[in-house]
């Protein structure tokens, strides 16, 4: 004779692969997220600069003609594409000083991304980086 799992285990069973499935679903749409916000910044520096994305970026991260939240941005994304080229641009902008977001760009976002660019894990670039990066 089948012995049947008690109402509290099937209760508790189902209540597990509902999380499961909600994390999986909420890390896919924060994955989609961040490749989506890496095209646009790459987007929007390719039209201003000649180059491939990183190039881009790295002329609108080190241009004063944009405004600091938009350089922030364009580290963030250099970093997100964890590519070494980028290392000695951010390293130049990098103090270790404590963030003054008025005058300066930021210098946490700059240490997160020459961490990324140095091989650091990032555990949401396989999921968007292919469709990113090709043309």
């Amino acid at each position: 004779m089948k012995k049947r799992l008690p109402r509290p285990v099937k209760i508790f069973c189902a209540a597990l692969i509902i999380i499961i499935i909600g994390f999986v679903g909420l890390y896919g749409l924060a994955c989609c997220q961040i490749g989506i916000g890496v095209k646009e910044i790459s987007s929007e520096a390719i039209q201003i600069y000649q180059g491939d994305k990183v190039e881009a970026l790295t002329n609108f991260m080190n241009s004063e003609d944009h405004p600091l939240p938009k350089r922030n941005h364009a580290i963030w994304a250099l970093g997100q594409l964890g590519d070494k080229r980028a290392l000695p641009s951010l390293e130049k902008l990098y103090t270790g000083e404590p963030c003054d977001h008025s005058k300066y760009v930021c210098q946490y976002e700059l240490k997160k991304a020459i961490k990324l660019c140095r091989g650091e894990l990032n555990i949401t670039a396989w999921t968007w980086r292919r469709f990113v990066l090709s043309k």
